[in-house]
């Protein structure tokens, strides 16, 4: 008979715990495993099991997918000369992921600094590390027209059985391939934001043939004043006008800003006034508090009222604050009570109300 809780047999409380537990002991055993595999490559027991690599012990017996045993490989080796990184595997400090970028970065001498940057990093943020301790030159700015594709990202992998790895890409869109290191093959999307150097990106995006005839009549009206036509500056000069105009709608910015003569309304429209003060106060970020600390969304931000509107709420700065679309979402629903699904995992224990 099977003592295995169903899931859905407990609180909230007791999944959010289960969860974290799991967790804990995913990371542990992945780090178990990264330093088992740093030590059957290094005695190549893979050669006696038949397969001519690592990789393919890791695809072909272990069965994992080409990403995941490019993971485990990198910081496998990388574990072998830099056994901090085991530890910090197990207690979640830092990511397969960012073991695989920084690995080919690290030293004796500069390993346990460049660890501790990269702590509980983003993905995004350990780029930046990399950009900085191996910084780039800058990509000169061009633009060309992309060749009609020829094949599909298929053929890549004609020799390993099964679906392609890779996510489906548009027709057309142009795709960078990356060789690593044991044999895999990964795709970088046409959009990317790649740092360079500190405080230097490459920017990636497929345009139109409208967007490209408006590019250059830019470039033929800009001449005066950026004469090389650089579609960085022009890049750069567009985003300054829309984020002026965005910060205007959006946030109730001016460069004269006039006191709202609404500051105590109760309609449901929001003063630019009061726009300006909750997004200072709030500095752009969602304010909702959860159990483990506030939000950190920055997008799809909506002004919130934490007494609503239909209840009395006014607009003032007090009773408005920044969230994010699900967490306004959510305070609705809170506030209107909890569906009968909800009340039977005492969910309203574990939340904390803010305002």
């Amino acid at each position: 008979m099977s003592t295995t809780t169903p899931n859905s047999a407990l609180s909230d409380t007791e999944l959010l715990l289960e969860i974290k537990r799991l967790s804990s002991k995913e990371r542990q055993a992945t780090a178990r495993l990264v330093a088992a595999l740093g030590e059957l490559d290094a005695r190549r027991l893979y050669l006696a099991e038949g397969c001519s690599s690592l990789f393919t012990y890791c695809t072909e017996v272990l069965h994992f997918s080409e990403h995941a045993a490019y993971l485990r490989i990198e910081a496998a080796r990388a574990a072998r000369k830099w056994p901090a990184i085991v530890a910090r595997l197990a207690d979640g400090s830092v990511h397969l992921t960012a073991v695989s970028l920084l690995a080919p970065h690290l030293t004796e001498q500069n390993h346990c600094d460049i660890l501790a940057a990269a702590r509980h990093k983003s993905k995004r943020a350990v780029e930046e590390i990399v950009a900085a301790v191996r910084p780039k030159p800058p990509v000169p700015s061009s633009v060309r027209r992309l060749p009609a594709p020829t094949a599909t990202l298929r053929t890549v992998f004609d020799d390993q059985p099964g679906p392609s790895p890779l996510p489906a890409v548009p027709a057309g869109a142009p795709v960078v391939l990356a060789e690593s290191s044991v044999g895999t093959t990964r795709a970088r999307r046409p959009h990317d934001v790649t740092p360079l150097a500190p405080e230097r990106y490459k920017v990636q995006f497929t345009v139109s043939q409208e967007t490209h005839d408006r590019l250059r009549e830019a470039q033929e009206l800009l001449r005066h004043s950026i004469p090389d036509g650089d579609v960085a500056a022009i890049f750069e000069r567009a985003l300054t006008r829309l984020l002026t105009d965005l910060r205007r709608t959006r946030q109730g910015k001016t460069d004269r800003p006039r006191p709202s003569q609404r500051e105590g309304s109760r309609g449901r429209h929001i003063p630019a006034a009061v726009k300006r003060e909750v997004w200072t106060r709030d500095a752009g970020r969602c304010a909702f508090v959860g159990n483990q600390g506030r939000c950190t969304e920055r997008s799809f931000l909506e002004y919130h009222h934490v007494v609503p509107h239909v209840d009395g709420g006014d607009t003032t700065a007090q009773n408005i604050e920044l969230r994010c679309r699900p967490h306004n979402a959510y305070e609705a629903q809170r506030w209107a009570g909890f569906g009968e699904e909800d009340t039977v995992r005492e969910a309203p224990a574990s939340f904390v109300v803010i305002g």
